[in-house]
């Protein structure tokens, strides 16, 4: 599965990935990336509600078919995030993790990494920090 994961602590708010998203299905809120988080099936409020069954998980993401939607803005309503929109031809829009795409657009531009494509590195940065600040409290402490 792609996976798409944000550090807001790394986000310069320059707005590339918004720009070069080819869904048009990220915004830069006061630093933070936001975008869809494919929730697991079960869980998807968006893939539940929808009475087209146009929303669809398909290699781990959570994705919309358009032939299907018909535009009802009930899964933009229900999405906890805000990550969907309808888009000008009345349809419903929002990230699909560039799975027709060789490379995800937001992660290749963000120029600081504040988006990738892999949680072990954001993982292994975090317990990195973790393990230094232990070993700096442990030396205080002896």
């Amino acid at each position: 599965m792609t996976e798409l994961i944000t550090n807001p602590e790394l986000c310069i708010d320059c707005m590339k990935c918004e720009r070069n998203c080819p869904q048009n299905a990220i915004r830069v809120n006061e630093g933070v990336p936001l975008f869809c988080m494919h929730c697991t099936p079960e869980k998807a409020p968006c893939l539940n509600i929808c009475p087209e069954n146009a929303i669809e998980e398909l290699g781990g993401a959570i994705t919309i078919n358009k032939e299907k939607c018909i535009g009802c803005g009930m899964c933009r309503d229900v999405c906890p995030i805000g990550a969907i929109s309808i888009n000008e031809i009345g349809q419903a829009n929002k990230c699909d993790l560039c799975i027709n795409e060789k490379t995800q657009q937001c992660v290749e531009s963000c120029p600081t990494n504040a988006l990738i494509n892999d949680s072990k590195e954001i993982i292994s940065a975090k317990q990195t920090k973790i393990v230094t600040e232990l070993k700096r409290l442990k030396g205080i402490m002896n």
